[in-house]
């Protein structure tokens, strides 16, 4: 352990010279960073943590809530002032950490809930934030970093499409896009052309460990490492008992290292591939097990039903999908429908019922399958070619997720490069 120590001393001795050595020849990119931290996932407050501790490597415009789930604009101010009571111990190492009161001027609240079926809904103030800060003048573009739901991006964009020259989007999407694929879809099918980058599964290799050197484990990390260095350390305990999940964290890593205008080449936040297309699945009838998709892909589901006098776009029947809700929507004439989108290859059972007189309940089943986005077909969604994705190549799958090895591979660099960081909090 000791040995252990001598080494960490060193690593930090080199990285303080190499740092004060560089950081004047360094353009910071231009980063706001739209998170659902205090939803139904608290690995973001992991993330938001690891952010603050490299905020002085970072032009911060913009902190965003965002859907899915209760996390509120209060909840990135919570760990502002965390980050406030922990600066003077990083200003010694870096003059470039912002004032907590700059973070504050640029903490907005987003969406709350989840867009309907067309993608967009209500303008809000982080949605008027993206497009202001997209409109500053700079030569650099603005890089949104969307750690939830695409709601207050696909607003910014409808308000005003010209902003998409103007930004790059790294997305974590899997799970994140099963909540907000009405936006995507929305983003996908009139903004084909964006500069984007939608990780499904790349992610995941910040923290599938199986590989992991034992000192440097999801696990063992934080005792070996953050042990309740200040404020933030002691609070990253509350959060999966300290246990690192942090996966949204490489869309921050991939601006860390690597050549960020080309999401082909390596970098801590993964490789990517361009994709061309997205895969939707169109069906106007209900499905079976029988029926295979492409996992991540957009699966609509159409049916008749009681033509009935409301707005369309209207909210009005349930959908149970593996044991979780959501709504689905009055398209007009009569006519019903709902997306989802699957996290992982799964079989999936879904039900839809509603309290409309006549409304017969449909069921089903889905398989959704590997690689994403697969061979193109009729209903899918023709992109640009500024669109990347997971890399489908089979040595860079970790088990079933398609691309974790791009980022799996540096776990080593990025977490030694993160306890260099926690020394300093010492």
């Amino acid at each position: 352990m000791e040995k252990f120590g001598i080494l960490l001393l060193a690593i930090l001795a080199v990285a303080i010279y190499s740092c004060s050595d560089q950081k004047d020849d360094i353009t910071k990119h231009r980063v706001i960073v739209s998170t659902d931290i205090g939803g139904t996932d608290p690995d973001d407050y992991q993330s938001i943590i690891h952010l603050f501790m490299y905020a002085d490597l970072f032009e911060i415009e913009g902190l965003i809530s965002s859907p899915y789930g209760p996390g509120r604009k209060s909840h990135i101010l919570n760990m502002i002032d965390l980050y406030a009571k922990d600066l003077p111990k990083m200003s010694k190492y870096s003059a470039d950490f912002p004032a907590p009161e700059d973070l504050r001027s640029v903490t907005k609240q987003g969406a709350i809930e989840a867009a309907p079926f067309k993608g967009w809904k209500t303008t809000t103030e982080g949605s008027e934030w993206i497009i202001q800060a997209a409109n500053k003048q700079s030569d650099n573009p603005l890089w949104i970093l969307v750690w939830g739901g695409l709601e207050d991006l696909a607003q910014a964009l409808h308000d005003e499409p010209e902003i998409a020259e103007k930004i790059r989007v790294y997305w974590i999407g899997g799970p994140n896009k099963k909540w907000s694929v009405n936006s995507y879809t929305y983003i996908a099918e009139n903004h084909p052309d964006i500069w984007m980058i939608e990780a499904n599964a790349t992610y995941r290799g910040w923290f599938l460990d199986d590989n992991s050197p034992e000192e440097l484990s999801n696990d063992n990390f934080y005792e070996n490492f953050i042990k309740g260095y200040g404020e933030m350390g002691v609070d990253f305990k509350n959060h999966y008992g300290g246990s690192i999940k942090m996966g949204d964290t490489p869309s921050l890593a991939y601006l860390m290292h690597g050549e960020a205008e080309d999401p082909t080449s390596e970098s801590w936040g993964g490789s990517f591939v361009k994709i061309g297309h997205s895969t939707k699945d169109l069906f106007e009838r209900n499905t079976s097990a029988s029926d295979t998709i492409t996992v991540y892909s957009i699966i609509e589901w159409y049916f008749e039903g009681p033509e009935i006098d409301i707005p369309l776009d209207s909210a009005c029947f349930k959908a149970e999908i593996l044991g979780q809700k959501w709504p689905g929507y009055y398209v007009g004439s009569g006519k019903y429908g709902i997306r989802y989108s699957s996290k992982k290859p799964e079989t999936g059972s879904y039900k839809f019922s509603s309290n409309i007189p006549g409304f017969t309940e449909q069921s089903g089943q889905y398989t959704s399958v590997n690689p994403w986005p697969g061979l193109q077909k009729d209903h899918d969604i023709v992109l640009g070619d500024q669109w990347y994705g997971d890399d489908p190549g089979p040595g860079h799958f970790i088990g079933e997720q398609q691309g974790a090895q791009t980022v799996a591979k540096w776990r080593r660099e990025f977490l030694n490069d993160w306890a260099i960081r926690w020394e300093w909090l010492r």
